[in-house]
């Protein structure tokens, strides 16, 4: 699972990634909702936990936002207020969850499972583009009656490509949600996966190519 955590107190955004890793669940943290709102559009998060109270953009805007531009990641808001006006607040944003300041970690990860679970029901399993279909689950890329395996990394960054054809996907944002923000990874590296996958859409035939959109990214074409 994949989760974006967005809080400004920095030693709580560190303390809520080391229990997330813990679990074996991928993670970046960012730190003022308008960075939040940012990376929760890039579509790749299977959930948001989302202080309310921070700069640049406070919590109940962020998940109002997202809805307003039909991004349905499942939102966990954390805030220091127990008020019920507040919970109702956050909640008629579009919020799925709330949890007041200070919470045990065994209730949190308990909420965690509980809205992947809720999330699952609805993740598609396969994306398709063109001649495409990418099966997620399996790690594999089909095209008529050929199919090739993807690695970790490859089958991540078609995802990112596909979920966005309509866009050009920067290469920052792959490292940033494929290698995580706090990564060495360099453009480099993306660039050789993306070797791998020209090379394996050319074994399969298909007429889908990805494009290198100038000193800025990548964007599938057909």
């Amino acid at each position: 699972m994949n989760i974006l955590i967005v809080e400004d107190e920095r030693r709580l955004a560190d303390a809520l990634k080391q229990i997330m890793k813990s679990q074996k669940y991928r993670c970046d943290a960012v730190y003022n909702g308008e960075d939040g709102l940012d990376f929760a559009l890039c579509g790749d998060y299977d959930l948001v936990i989302l202080d309310v109270m921070m700069p640049k953009m406070d919590g109940f805007l962020v998940v109002q936002k997202m809805r307003e531009k039909k991004c349905a990641t499942p939102v966990l808001l954390l805030t220091a207020k127990d008020e019920i006006s507040d919970k109702v607040q956050g909640l008629d944003c579009g919020a799925d969850d709330y949890m007041t300041k200070p919470f045990s970690t065994e209730e949190l990860l308990a909420r965690v499972r509980a809205l992947s679970r809720r999330q699952g029901e609805v993740v598609l399993d396969k994306l398709s583009f063109s001649d495409l279909t990418l099966d997620l689950s399996a790690s594999a890329l089909l095209c008529g009656a050929k199919s090739v395996h993807l690695g970790f990394k490859e089958n991540e960054i078609l995802k990112i490509l596909m979920s966005n054809a309509q866009t050009i996907t920067t290469k920052e944002t792959l490292i940033t949600k494929v290698w995580g923000m706090e990564s060495d990874a360099e453009d480099n590296n993306v660039e050789a996966h993306i070797s791998f996958l020209r090379k394996k859409l050319s074994f399969l035939g298909s007429k889908v190519s990805i494009e290198t959109v100038r000193k800025i990214g990548y964007k599938l074409q057909s």
